[in-house]
């Protein structure tokens, strides 16, 4: 079964496309858009058309953000799903901006440019290091967070990694050690997690443009596809519970970059890095050794010790197919992007749970149900 989402085969063909400058603008625009998973985001059919105006140069990256802030601003009568396709339009319109142009500084003063540029009009304090202290619950940790830097080291910390990275010499390496280095550079800034939100998709920007710079091609289909995926193997990387017998492991993080940047086909399925998935030897095979039914034991033990959010999904979904604002209203919730990255996008990742209109997310039809498989 594919993983390519709805909006994947509208663009695939402008990424297989000939024509070298169309191709790029195509991965840009995948990858712009494949980020937004990460906060459980998706686009409208309008970007996705203005989209592909763009790639065939029909129009310039400039009047695609004039056309997506007009559209947002003459627009008033909106579902509550057209307003939340708001930001990923929005976003995705900035990214493809910014991978778009040539010029770059591998400094934190670009980083903070670079998220500044992305939310601003968003969130409040972009391209600005937050004043207070942070945790976020993670599905993967059963509901527990990865310790963020304090805010008051803040500016050191960046300094400090920004640094170590600056004066380190890719001469000699090879592709994999090429890869698992980013993904060390990659896994300690995001650790600081310096701004309010959208440290993900601000890490993950600066990390292409940065490759780029080092004359690194990349296929960008790893992003555009396993963005949440990216998140989740940072979130791995930076967690301990001794207690727990959890351990910090990079192994998730450089299999992405190792898809990323040496076209390797490593799994990239979300349910592998809940703390609760068996472990995997030295060659990638489950530990208790591959066996249908026993891998469908462990799939079933993850699923039963995944969060408690999840679990009062499909308590609240039962037998019914019903609609984000029905699920929301019985669940007590207002907060339509903590619902969407708490409580759905796990349960999709998981199969838990799967759309009525699979094709189109963003339709006002779009309704929830369990799974085939598990009502």
């Amino acid at each position: 079964m594919t993983d390519m989402k709805p909006w994947g085969f509208e663009l695939e063909p402008y990424i297989r496309e000939a024509e070298p400058e169309r191709a790029r603008r195509g991965r840009d625009w995948s990858t712009a858009i494949g980020l937004q998973a990460v906060d459980g985001l998706s686009p409208s059919t309008y970007l996705i058309d203005t989209a592909k105006q763009h790639i065939e140069g029909l129009i310039t990256i400039d009047q695609v953000r004039k056309r997506i802030d007009s559209y947002y601003e003459r627009k008033q009568d909106r579902t509550q799903e057209e307003l939340e396709s708001k930001e990923a339009d929005v976003v995705s319109s900035r990214i493809a901006m910014i991978l778009g142009e040539t010029a770059f500084t591998f400094s934190p003063s670009a980083w903070k440019r670079i998220h500044g540029r992305l939310f601003e009009g968003l969130i409040e304090s972009a391209g600005s290091y937050r004043t207070y202290n942070i945790t976020k619950r993670d599905w993967v940790l059963k509901g527990d967070t990865v310790r963020y830097a304090p805010w008051e080291n803040i500016d050191e910390t960046v300094d400090y990694d920004f640094a170590k990275e600056a004066s380190f010499s890719y001469a000699g390496l090879s592709r994999a050690e090429i890869a698992h280095h980013i993904a060390s550079f990659a896994s300690g800034i995001w650790q600081i997690h310096p701004f309010c939100e959208g440290n993900t998709r601000a890490t993950a920007v600066f990390i292409v443009k940065y490759l780029r710079t080092l004359g690194i091609d990349t296929d960008n289909d790893s992003f555009a596809k396993h963005s949440w995926y990216f998140r989740n193997a940072l979130v791995r990387a930076n967690y301990s519970n001794i207690d727990h017998r959890v351990h910090e492991t990079s192994r998730y993080l450089d299999e992405f970059f190792e898809n990323l940047l040496m076209g390797t086909q490593h799994d990239l399925r979300n349910r592998r890095l809940h703390v609760d998935w068996p472990q995997s030897d030295p060659a990638g095979h489950l530990a208790i050794d591959g066996n249908t039914e026993r891998e469908k034991a462990c799939t079933e033990q993850v699923t039963e010790q995944v969060t408690e959010q999840v679990a009062r999904l499909l308590d609240a979904l039962g037998d019914e197919e019903l609609s984000a604002a029905a699920l929301m209203d019985r669940l007590g919730l207002k907060h339509r992007p903590t619902f969407l990255y708490t409580y759905v996008h796990p349960a999709l990742a998981l199969g838990l749970i799967e759309r009525t209109i699979p094709d189109k997310p963003n339709s006002r039809l779009q309704k929830y149900r369990k799974a085939r498989a598990i009502s």
